[in-house]
C-alpha cells in the first residue's frame, strides 16, 4: 500500500529536485504566522447586520489600516475603512458629489492607499496564496502595480501609464472594488458559523448565498437549521413548525417569494377553520409595517399550523417510544369537555383552544382534507430548487460540531447530568453519549436524504428530536413548551428547564473533561451559540475562566431588548482571541454616505505567549504529515 502511495505521490513531483522545492516551500509556510479564524452565531436571517460584520471582519479591518497607516486621523481611517466594505456604493456616492476631474484625482489616490493596505495584510502569507486571492481577470494589472506600488523615479512613467489605461477602459473602478474584496479575503482567513442561520429574520436565504461565495467557511447546525434540513429530508412536523415559526415572526415573503412554495391551500384551509385570538398575534419587528387583514391571515396561519404540528408530533411520540418524549403527547392530556390539559399531575384551563378538525377520542388523527393538504405543502418545499441548493450547503459545509485549531464548536451543549457525567441516549439497543452520541446523530441527519420521500423512518424522525429532545445537544432543554405558551396563561407552564450543562459550564474542569472527550488538550476553548447572553444584565459571555465562550449575544431583532447587544463575534489569530460586542446595525446607506460603522466593544479571551504559527494549527498538522511523506520520497526517489 505505502508503496503504491508513493508511486501516486512521485507522479506530481518529476524530479528529486522538484521534492525538495517542495519540502523547502512546506517548512517555510509552516512559520508563517496563523492565518485569522472569524466566529458568529445566531444569526437568524439578519442579513444586513451579518454582511456588515463579515465586511469589517469585526472590526480587524480598521486595526489592520490603524497600524499601517499610523499618521492617518480617525476620519481618514473611517473613509478608508468603507471604502473596503462597500467599494461599489463608496465609489457611486463620491461619483455623485465630486467632479469627474476630482473624482479621478480620488480614486487614484485611493488606489495607493489600497494597494498599500493589500500588501500589508498580505504580509504574513506566501506569494502564492496572496496571488490566488487576487481577482482572475486583474491579477496581472494587480500583481504589477502591488510590485511597483512604492515606485521608484525610473518606473513612475510605468506606474502612470498603468493607472492612465485603466482610467481610459474604464476600469480603475472595477480594479479598486477587486482590490478590496481581496483586503477582506485577507484579513479574515476562514469562517466559522456557529448554527442558527434561520427563523426569525427575514433573510437567511441571502445568508447562505453570502456564505456559498466564501473562500474558506465551515457551519455547525443549529436547532433553527435542523428543522428546515428535516423538512427537504422528508418531515412534514418539521415542515409545519418551520411553516408556524415564518408565521409568528411575518417572514413568509421566504416561502413564497424566494423559495417559491405555493402557500394557497394552507391559507384556504386556515381561512376555513380559525379566526384570529389573542395569543396569535404575530410578533413583528419594530419599524416593519404591515396591514391589519395581513396580520389576521399570519394569526389564522400559525393556528392551523400550530394544530396540525400537535398532531403530528403525537404521531411520531406513539411511533418512536424510545425518544422517551410521551411527556410531550399534549393533546392527548387535554379534556375537551372541560377545556382543561393536565401536566405533571396539575390540570390548567386552556385559554382560546380551538381545534375545529379535532378528533377527540383520536386527537393525533389528520382529516383526510388535512393528509392532502400536508403531502401537497410537502412536495412543494421538497421542490423548491433554490431550499434544495441550500440545504445541500448545509450538509456539505456542516456537522453536529467541529474540532478545528484545538478548539471544540458545538451550538447549544453536550448533554450531562448533574454531576457533570456525560448522559447518554439508547437507540438501536445501544447508549451514546458524549462525541459518539454527537457522531450518530450526525450519521443520521446525513441517512435521512438517501430517502428523503420517506417521512417516517428513524432518520428523519431523529431530526425533530434534534429540534425538542432533552438529549439533543442542538437544543439541551427538558421540553419545548410551544403549546403552553399559546394556551396557558400560568407562565410557570412556559418555562424550559435546560439540561445541566448549562450550570456547569462555568466549570473549568467540566469544559476540560468535555474537550478531553474529543481528543482535544485541556487549554483550548469551547464555543457554543444557542442562548442568548443577557449581557445588560451583567452576564458573562466568557465562562470557566476562559475556557468556553458563548457568541449568542442577539443578531435577531427580537432578542434585542433582552441581551442589550447586537450580537457576539469572535476572532482567533496568531496573538490569541478576541471577543467584539456589536451594537446594532443602522444601514448600508448611513455606512457608506457617512463612514459610519458598526461600533463594537472588543474583550481579551486569551493571549498566547509565543505568537501561533501555521504549524500550530490545523491545517499545519496536515502539512507536517505532508513534508514526512515527502521527505521519505525524497530519500527513496529512484526507488519508487
Amino acid at each position: 500500500m505505502d508503496e503504491k502511495y508513493y508511486q501516486l505521490l512521485k507522479k506530481q513531483f518529476d524530479s528529486k529536485a522538484a521534492v525538495l522545492t517542495e519540502i523547502i516551500n512546506l517548512n517555510a509556510i509552516c512559520e508563517l504566522p496563523k492565518a485569522t479564524e472569524h466566529f458568529v452565531s445566531d444569526l437568524h436571517g439578519e442579513y444586513a447586520a451579518f454582511n456588515h460584520v463579515l465586511r469589517n471582519g469585526s472590526g480587524s479591518i480598521k486595526e489592520k489600516l490603524k497600524e499601517c497607516f499610523k499618521a492617518y486621523r480617525v476620519d481618514q481611517i473611517s473613509d478608508l475603512a468603507t471604502l473596503i466594505y462597500y467599494p461599489e456604493e463608496k465609489l457611486k456616492y463620491q461619483a455623485e458629489k465630486m467632479r469627474p476631474d476630482v473624482f479621478d484625482t480620488w480614486r487614484q489616490n485611493k488606489l495607493i492607499e489600497l494597494l498599500k493596505t493589500t500588501k500589508f495584510v498580505g504580509e504574513k502569507y506566501t506569494r502564492s496564496k496572496v496571488r490566488k486571492a487576487l481577482p482572475q481577470q486583474f491579477r496581472y494589472i494587480l500583481e504589477e502595480l502591488l510590485a511597483e506600488e512604492e515606485f521608484s523615479t525610473d518606473k513612475k512613467d510605468y506606474f502612470e501609464s498603468i493607472i492612465k489605461k485603466l482610467l481610459d477602459l474604464k476600469q480603475l473602478s472595477p480594479l479598486m472594488i477587486a482590490l478590496a474584496d481581496t483586503i477582506r479575503r485577507l484579513t479574515v482567513d476562514h469562517l466559522h458559523v456557529v448554527g442558527d442561520i434561520y427563523d426569525r429574520g427575514p433573510y437567511p436565504d441571502q445568508i447562505i448565498e453570502r456564505l456559498m461565495g466564501l473562500h474558506s467557511v465551515d457551519i455547525q447546525w443549529g436547532n433553527h437549521d435542523i428543522v428546515w434540513m428535516a423538512t427537504i429530508a422528508g418531515s412534514p412536523l418539521a415542515m409545519m413548525n418551520v411553516l408556524r415559526v415564518s408565521e409568528r415572526y411575518g417572514n413568509l415573503d421566504i416561502l413564497e417569494e424566494r423559495y417559491g412554495i405555493n402557500l394557497r391551500p394552507l391559507i384556504d384551509y386556515a381561512k376555513t377553520y380559525y379566526q384570529p385570538t389573542k395569543a396569535f398575534q404575530p410578533i413583528i419587528t419594530e419599524g416593519i409595517s404591515m396591514r391589519e387583514e395581513e396580520k389576521q391571515l399570519l394569526n389564522q396561519l400559525q393556528q392551523a399550523t400550530a394544530i396540525l404540528q400537535f398532531k403530528l408530533e403525537s404521531q411520531l411520540i406513539h411511533r418512536r417510544p424510545e425518544f422517551l418524549l410521551d411527556h410531550r403527547d399534549v393533546l392527548n392530556f387535554i379534556d375537551f369537555d372541560q377545556k382543561t390539559i393536565r401536566l405533571k399531575d396539575k390540570t390548567y384551563p386552556l385559554v382560546d383552544f380551538n381545534a375545529p378538525t379535532l378528533d377527540f377520542e383520536h386527537p393525533e388523527v389528520l382529516t383526510q382534507e388535512e393528509k392532502i393538504l400536508t403531502q401537497r405543502l410537502l412536495t412543494h418545499f421538497q421542490s423548491s430548487e433554490k431550499l434544495k441548493k441550500h440545504v445541500d450547503f448545509l450538509l456539505e459545509k456542516g456537522g453536529m460540531y467541529l474540532c478545528y485549531n484545538g478548539n471544540l464548536l458545538i451550538h447549544g451543549c453536550l448533554p450531562l447530568h448533574d454531576n457533570g457525567d456525560l448522559r447518554s441516549f439508547r437507540l438501536e439497543k445501544k447508549a451514546y453519549a458524549g462525541r459518539e452520541l454527537l457522531d450518530y446523530f450526525d450519521q443520521k441527519v446525513r441517512e435521512s436524504f438517501i430517502n428523503p420521500e420517506t417521512s417516517d423512518d428513524l432518520a428523519t424522525d431523529l431530526l425533530w428530536y434534534l429540534w425538542v429532545g432533552e438529549c439533543s445537544s442542538l437544543f439541551g432543554k427538558e421540553a419545548m413548551t410551544t403549546f403552553e405558551r399559546y394556551y396557558i396563561e400560568d407562565k410557570t407552564t412556559h418555562h424550559e428547564k435546560k439540561n445541566a450543562y448549562y450550570q456547569l459550564r462555568e466549570d473549568p474542569k467540566t469544559i476540560e473533561n468535555i474537550l478531553e472527550n474529543f481528543g482535544l488538550q485541556k487549554d483550548g476553548h469551547l464555543i457554543n451559540g444557542h442562548t442568548p447572553i443577557k449581557e445588560k444584565n451583567g452576564e458573562n459571555p466568557i465562562k470557566a475562566q476562559g475556557r468556553l465562550i458563548v457568541i449568542d449575544g442577539g443578531f435577531s431583532k427580537p432578542y434585542q431588548k433582552e441581551t442589550g447587544i447586537a450580537g457576539y463575534t469572535l476572532l482567533y489569530n496568531s496573538f490569541g482571541m478576541q471577543l467584539s460586542a456589536h451594537q446594532p446595525f443602522s444601514s448600508v446607506l448611513e455606512a457608506v454616505n457617512e463612514s459610519r460603522d458598526m461600533i463594537s466593544v472588543k474583550r481579551l479571551v486569551d493571549q498566547v505567549t509565543e505568537r501561533k504559527r501555521v504549524r500550530d494549527t490545523h491545517v499545519g498538522q496536515q502539512l507536517l504529515k505532508d513534508i514526512e511523506d515527502l521527505e521519505a520520497l525524497y530519500a527513496h526517489f529512484d526507488r519508487y
